[in-house]
């Protein structure tokens, strides 16, 4: 309370601590503070059993973090500033110079180049696998310095399916641990930990905050002593997310389910549309029937996102690009798991790759969003009717 004889400069330091109990409402309270003051001086240094600084998290960060252990079943769960981070993170958490890493080669790009670049420079060695080879080759072949298998399942961009729960039971009994980079299944279509695999990670930036203007990632775990190492990681290594970031990812949370079930009603629709065209060579789409990979999706996933790709018959780059330029109601941009939908096409990332396979032709990424779908599947009719004219095949 300001001191009642007190000058005006110390009076206004003091005043303005309400002491009311705050009142109940839907969303948790957004506290913003850096100093967290203690009771005494004998807590300034017990860590063991109070909160000593605001960068370790208040109530929003709290209240986010008990949400995502109840949808990933989780013991404890970490979060970072964006879902890279939590990738890179969780990573830094549990390995050490001379460690092996196995990587999915169909990772995320920017995941790619944490392990080529940062982790090569600690003298932390990656191999890129083949994401269809069989787990009992890749776990049996694994040397004895392999310390994590990295799976991201279905893979970035042209969406191979993974039985990433044999190979965590494999990877189990010879002491190698699993991380999943599961944005894709969001960790409501998906659940990593109850598959088996020891880290569950996602970009909270695509479903969870669901509207393209927040950043932020997590990790999960069930082990205490891989929790541990999570949230001394977070500790060491400085992260930190905002209390406003974090109420602005418990409120896409809430409504989660409804909006992943209407991206994938639409998405199963158009890519059933897209299968029927002339210009589509095929599409990578694992909740569909006949899409490589389905038969592993149907007995692991509950549902599917909005997030899939399909090859475009062989065709020039201008053809790709004119594609692209005439679709109004796709943005063309990286990121998704927003309410819009967005187009890009990937051949060049697929560069980047140790192995390459053939697509068929020219690969492009769709996510598709809230819109309608029939207005969504008149916008791509039209800018494929350009692309068959550009390729020639008008």
């Amino acid at each position: 309370m300001p001191p009642k004889n007190g000058r005006d400069e110390t009076r206004l330091i003091r005043a303005g601590h309400n002491t009311r109990p705050a009142v109940k409402t839907v969303g948790p309270a957004i506290q913003k503070g850096s100093t967290v003051l203690l009771p005494d001086a004998a807590s300034l240094y017990d860590e063991a059993n109070h909160l000593t600084y605001g960068r370790q998290g208040l109530s929003a960060q709290f209240a986010l973090q008990a949400a995502l252990a109840e949808l990933e079943h989780a013991q404890g769960v970490t979060l970072y500033p964006s879902g890279l981070s939590a990738l890179t993170g969780a990573l830094l958490a549990v390995l050490k110079t001379g460690d092996e890493v196995l990587v999915t080669d169909t990772i995320y790009k920017p995941t790619r180049r944490f392990c080529d670049h940062l982790l090569k420079r600690f003298g932390i060695r990656v191999r890129y696998f083949d994401p269809c080879q069989p787990p009992e080759a890749l776990v049996g072949e694994a040397s004895d310095a392999v310390r994590l298998i990295l799976m991201e399942s279905p893979g970035s961009l042209s969406f191979e399916v993974q039985d990433m729960a044999r190979v965590a039971e494999l990877a189990r009994a010879r002491g190698i641990l699993t991380v999943s980079d599961n944005t894709w299944g969001a960790g409501y279509l998906y659940k990593p930990l109850d598959h088996g695999i020891d880290i569950a990670v996602q970009a909270l930036t695509k479903y969870v905050g669901g509207h393209s203007d927040v950043f932020m990632g997590s990790a999960a775990a069930n082990d205490r002593k891989l929790v541990r190492a999570l949230e001394d990681g977070v500790i060491h290594l400085g992260w930190a997310v905002t209390g406003e970031d974090a109420y602005e990812m418990l409120r896409g949370l809430r409504t989660l389910p409804t909006r992943l079930a209407k991206h994938g009603q639409s998405s199963l629709a158009i890519a059933n549309w897209l299968q029927g065209r002339p210009e589509v060579a095929r599409v990578y789409y694992p909740a569909l029937p006949g899409s490589p990979g389905h038969e592993l999706w149907a007995r692991d996933y509950t549902g599917a996102c909005g997030l899939f790709a399909f090859a475009l018959r062989p065709g020039p780059e201008r053809a790709v690009n004119a594609f692209l330029d005439d679709l109004t109601l796709f943005g063309l941009g990286f990121s998704w798991g927003g309410f819009e939908s967005l187009a890009i096409s990937c051949d060049h990332q697929l560069k980047t790759r140790t192995l390459r396979p053939s697509y068929g032709g020219p690969l492009i990424r769709l996510h598709i969003g809230l819109e309608n779908p029939e207005d969504l599947m008149a916008d791509l009719q039209r800018a494929l009717g350009v692309y068959a004219q550009q390729a020639g095949m008008a």
